[in-house]
């Protein structure tokens, strides 16, 4: 045989899935706290481990079994263990129920086995972890009693429409109070039409949905009428799984749709994402990017003909930031048709170093590093700081490496006060190398990733996990060496995947890692999903200073391409403040998850105007209408994208954007100046009759 079947499960499976495989039950069981693409089946599993918040520092461990096991039972694993997956194959994939397919492209749910089988089919590219969410993080402000100012003031209604026909979706977190006055029409009922709740665990189910529940329209109008005979809230009828004071989905819902925000008449539809925060919840659910894909397809289902805008506040840092993920390729297949958008949060890492002695937000902004190394024989050095709680980290640690295909690195590895490890050369690997603190280390250093042809190398920190005890990562400065072993181009990006802030319940947090200052670059933070090719990536405007929020993230993508795309106002804006008190109805809040659904409500305000934009050309508005800050130009900034959004201009360029005229004699170019406005078309456009043409490609999965 030319080729191994061990080698081509090597090739087609992603090395974290490896890694995955190469433990037993109770190993699992532990990563699974933070792993968001891995589970067990059973809470006797979930809790064969200690929680990651009692773990111990490596000086604090006992030496007997805390030694990693040699001949590990993986077996243990065969049906305690589950993945959440994409796979890419040359052949269109069979459906499965509840998860979904689109031609060669599909979102799997399967044991380690199962993996590892469909790996050695000969028509299977690759398969990929799902990667972790970032839950949205903006500074709050204090709630109260003043309303929020115009969201776009200088402009009426006759100017920019109301959303009038349009489907705003929203995707997010904390829950959607749908009876904050913000939502209620002049006969007291909501202008939300459905809430996916997927975190729901009892009550009704959609049909074709495999988790959660959907509250209807209907539900909430009869929770409304039957709330005031029994004297409780509307939400006691029909509670969701997050029901937080403040909440972040109430408050992007508000900017977008409410009544004071962009499109006060458009009908609202949510999808609420499950982040659960107990270690038991979590070790035994899937909480990563495939629920989005979920969520969109959904919404999708629901708009049927309607144009929708949709808005995610989420994001995620795995990949390689080019849009060439499974991900972000399925997305881009979606938004081909006609009246579809979606809008994402550039994100809120572009903080590079503390604003006041005790600002944290610089940790959570060092999350790329890049560089080039100039020659072969040449090195390079990465500072990678772990952090936790100052002492150790119970989290996995992950960093990837990208760089041109036609160059060659080697890669060695120093742990803090230790030896060098490796070099670890092109094609090798190494795969839970214990050292003497007990910390585990994987690297693999792979060529030609199958969704973009870049090199890549991911190297793994990972803490002693067993039944009875947890040891540790230990805090400090890792060192990463980077060796040119052939150069041609030298550039290189890479970035840290972590998780989030861990609670530790008594005041105190395990920190995610970061670069330190030598290492870290301050460009190229933009959310890996934020990357897409047809998606709107959208930065924080910070008005009063007249810049870039400090927190907003930055571009370009590692392919070089201008992505945030737009800056809109995201800095203290105030909106409705969910589940809160009555009394104080209106909360501030600053980040980039207020920025981007500022700018879906003016989608959706462009595809009232036109519906039959589609989101290549809606993206391609924006930035034509975009206006600089003033003393800046129209030139692409990393921070900051085309420029300000000016909704006016771009509902204006929608209206006119797809009219025609036949000109009936030559017309000199002097009487027609290149900066004149274009007269609009005197009547309105029509939407088109359905047609097949506007389903989504596939049906959301029973």
């Amino acid at each position: 045989m030319g080729d191994s079947w061990q080698n081509v499960a090597l090739r087609t499976l992603h090395p974290k899935l490896r890694m995955f495989a190469n433990c037993n039950a109770d190993v699992s069981s532990a990563k699974s706290e933070v792993q968001a693409a891995l589970r067990v089946t059973t809470a006797a599993v979930a809790n064969s481990t200690p929680p990651l918040a009692t773990a111990l520092a490596p000086a604090e461990a006992p030496r007997r079994g805390t030694a990693k096991q040699h001949g590990v039972d993986v077996l243990s694993q065969r049906d305690a263990v589950e993945v959440s997956v994409f796979v890419r194959a040359t052949d269109s994939l069979p459906p499965v129920p509840g998860q979904q397919t689109l031609r060669g492209m599909g979102t799997r749910h399967m044991t380690l086995d199962e993996a590892d089988n469909l790996a050695r089919d000969g028509s299977t590219i690759f398969i990929e972890p799902a990667d972790a969410l970032k839950l949205p993080r903006p500074i709050k402000g204090s709630a109260g009693s003043s309303a929020p100012a115009l969201r776009a003031p200088g402009t009426s209604t006759a100017d920019l429409g109301d959303g009038q026909g349009m489907l705003i979706g929203i995707i997010d977190v904390e829950g959607f109070d749908w009876t904050h006055p913000d939502f209620l029409d002049a006969n007291g009922q909501t202008r939300f039409v459905s809430i996916w709740d997927q975190g729901a665990r009892e009550g009704r189910n959609r049909k074709g949905m495999n988790r959660g529940r959907v509250i209807t329209a209907a539900a909430m109008r009869a929770a409304i009428a039957d709330a005031a005979v029994v004297h409780v809230s509307p939400h006691d009828l029909e509670p969701q799984s997050q029901m937080l004071v403040g909440s972040h989905g109430t408050h992007v819902a508000s900017i977008a749709a409410g009544n004071s925000g962009l499109c006060p008449k458009a009908d609202i539809a949510a999808v609420l994402i499950a982040l659960p925060e107990d270690e038991i919840d979590r070790r035994t659910s899937f909480y990563d990017s495939t629920s989005l894909l979920d969520a969109v397809y959904h919404l999708l289902e629901l708009a049927g003909e309607r144009p929708i805008s949709i808005n995610i506040s989420l994001g995620t840092n795995g990949h390689a930031h080019d849009g060439s993920s499974i991900l972000d390729r399925w997305i881009d297949a979606l938004l081909t048709e006609p009246g579809r958008s979606i809008a994402i949060a550039a994100g809120n890492a572009g903080q590079e170093r503390p604003e006041a002695p005790d600002d944290l937000g610089y940790m959570m902004g060092r999350i790329h590093a890049s560089g080039k190394i100039d020659a072969q024989g040449l090195d390079h050095i990465l500072e990678w700081q772990v952090v936790g709680d100052r002492i150790k980290d119970a989290s996995e640690n992950e960093l990837e490496i990208w760089y041109e295909p036609q160059d060659r690195f080697a890669i060695s590895i120093r742990p803090p006060d230790g030896d060098w490890i490796g070099p670890i050369l092109p094609g090798q690997y190494l795969e839970n190398l214990q050292l003497p603190d007990r910390t585990l280390i994987s690297v693999y250093n792979e060529l030609h990733h199958p969704t973009n042809g870049a090199n890549y190398i991911a190297a793994y920190l990972t803490p002693f996990f067993a039944p009875d005890v947890i040891v540790g990562i230990p805090a400090g400065t890792w060192q990463i060496k980077l060796h040119g072993l052939v150069i041609r181009d030298g550039a290189f990006h890479a970035w840290i995947e972590r998780d989030d802030p861990a609670d530790l319940g008594d005041g105190s947090f395990f920190w995610p890692s970061f670069f330190t200052e030598a290492s870290h670059v301050d460009t190229s933070s933009v959310s890996a999903l934020a990357c897409g090719q047809r998606i709107v990536s959208v930065a924080n405007l910070d008005e009063v200073r007249r810049r870039a929020h400090i927190t907003s993230s930055q571009g370009p993508t590692r392919d070089g391409r201008p992505k945030p795309d737009i800056t809109a106002p995201g800095t203290e804006i105030v909106a409705a403040n969910g589940f809160g008190d009555p009394d104080a109805p209106w909360i501030a809040m600053t980040g980039t998850s207020m920025a981007s659904p500022y700018v879906t409500g003016v989608i959706g305000l462009m595809l009232a105007a036109e519906p039959t934009l589609t989101a290549a050309q809606i993206l391609g508005i924006i930035r034509a209408t975009a206006r600089p800050l003033p003393g800046a130009t129209y030139r692409w900034a990393n921070d900051l994208g085309f420029g300000v959004i000016s909704p006016a201009a771009c509902v204006a360029e929608a209206r006119r954007a797809l009219h025609r005229t036949e000109l009936k004699s030559a017309v000199p170019s002097a009487a027609f100046p290149v900066d004149a406005p274009m007269a609009a078309p005197a009547r309105r456009r029509v939407a088109p009759k359905p047609s097949q043409t506007r389903r989504p490609p596939s049906r959301l999965a029973p």
